[in-house]
């Protein structure tokens, strides 16, 4: 049997050898489909941990009202695709937060999130800079980091505190602190800077790197829209009650609990999750047809070949060959080249995947779980695409094979 294969492959490797040019495109087309099931499973696993390292550092003690979306519906899905404020039609209130604060004596914080995109204008003019619009209790309630400086208190007259990117944006590498700039009308003093963030997308859907935060009270003519209100417990242990209460509160104020979500622990969801499950789903359908028009290839070349080699086929039936040895050797070339093409694509998912980790903030993930999953495509291809060729080679005739030849 060992010798039969080896028998299979060195006549397999010749004629793929003999044929290079042609072969060298075949691989090229499964280079293509195992590259793009390397690149999405390295960009999933990279989110998977981003989101997961999000979720271990997420306050425990966290509850997280936001406006409910229907995430089936065509016209949300369009808008979290194509617009970093995922909850433009709030019904979140300042009434709200009072409720919040009456409904339980287990609240320790509470923060509205209120998102703006106006042109900033300090040293420098940023257009569409993120404006986040909140109170004191924000820092605590996320563990946030400054740099320099003092975090804005309620209804501290005109202060903000300014993310490390959008600093060097309005500013250059000049201090901000003490600085003024402007926006809708508003002018601000700088008062504190921010840690840069290694991980600019988080659980508020803000990148703070890129964000200027403002005390809302002080915009509120420019009638900023709460799109989330993060709350902390006392008592942990009392978190699912809370979360109940709070509801409850919110249900009798607004009449009914179908246009906002109470979630805590576990049930907080990423608000990019949604965005990158449909570029997956995309991504994913993209590498399929890659992985098929590369096997129809693969398949389209071993029926050439096969065409070409009768005489080869009449030959060796004659000399005593069996179907299945003739079987076995057209199947042996399909998986060859699938196999060389899964290498080739191994390679061009992974420097992809470096490539877009330059202007990206998801590393390259690659795992021996992923190149399993790869290779099992490739291997599968190849025995699909490679079926026809083989058997219509194993059923051919020596007789007429050989009369094909003369």
């Amino acid at each position: 049997m060992s010798l039969l294969l080896r028998t299979n492959f060195e006549i397999a490797k010749n004629s793929l050898k003999k044929h290079k040019f042609r072969s060298f495109f075949t691989c090229f087309g499964i280079s293509v489909g195992i590259g793009s099931i390397i690149l999405i499973l390295s960009l999933a696993g990279s989110i998977s941990q981003l989101i997961s390292s999000q979720v271990k550092a997420l306050n425990q003690q966290l509850i997280l009202v936001r406006p409910a979306n229907n995430k089936n519906n065509l016209n949300n899905i369009i808008d979290e695709l194509t617009n970093s404020n995922h909850f433009n039609n709030s019904n979140l209130t300042a009434e709200d937060l009072v409720k919040i604060k009456e409904s339980s004596d287990n609240i320790k914080n509470i923060a509205p999130i209120a998102i703006l995109h106006e042109t900033a204008t300090g040293d420098h003019i940023v257009e569409s800079a993120t404006i986040l619009a909140t109170n004191s209790d924000l820092k605590p309630i996320l563990n946030l980091d400054l740099k320099s400086g003092n975090f804005i208190q309620d209804n501290d007259l005109k202060s903000a505190v300014i993310g490390h990117s959008l600093a060097l944006q309005l500013f250059g590498s000049s201090e901000p602190i003490g600085k003024t700039f402007s926006f809708a009308g508003h002018k601000f003093i700088i008062i504190g800077t921010l840690q840069k963030t290694e991980n600019p997308v988080n659980f508020n859907g803000v990148d703070f790197d890129q964000a200027v935060i403002v005390d809302l009270n002080q915009i509120k003519n420019l009638n900023p829209q709460i799109q989330q209100i993060n709350i902390t417990v006392k008592d942990d242990k009392q978190l699912e009650s809370t979360a109940e209460k709070i509801t409850k509160s919110l249900t009798n104020l607004k009449g009914s609990s179908n246009n906002f979500t109470v979630n805590y622990g576990s049930h907080i969801t990423h608000p990019a999750s949604n965005f990158f499950s449909i570029i997956s789903i995309m991504l994913g359908g993209i590498a399929a047809i890659s992985l098929f028009i590369g096997g129809i290839s693969v398949m389209n070349l071993m029926l050439v070949s096969v065409t070409e080699r009768t005489h080869e086929i009449g030959i060796r039936k004659a000399i005593g060959a069996t179907n299945t040895h003739i079987f076995m050797q057209f199947l042996f070339e399909s998986i060859i080249l699938v196999l060389v093409g899964c290498i080739g694509g191994f390679l061009l998912g992974y420097l992809i995947a470096i490539f877009c980790s330059t202007f990206t903030p998801f590393k390259p993930f690659i795992s021996l779980e992923i190149c399993l999953v790869a290779f099992y495509f490739a291997f599968v291809t190849g025995i699909l695409f490679g079926l026809f060729p083989a058997i219509k080679a194993s059923k051919q005739k020596p007789i007429d094979s050989l009369k094909f030849s003369s």
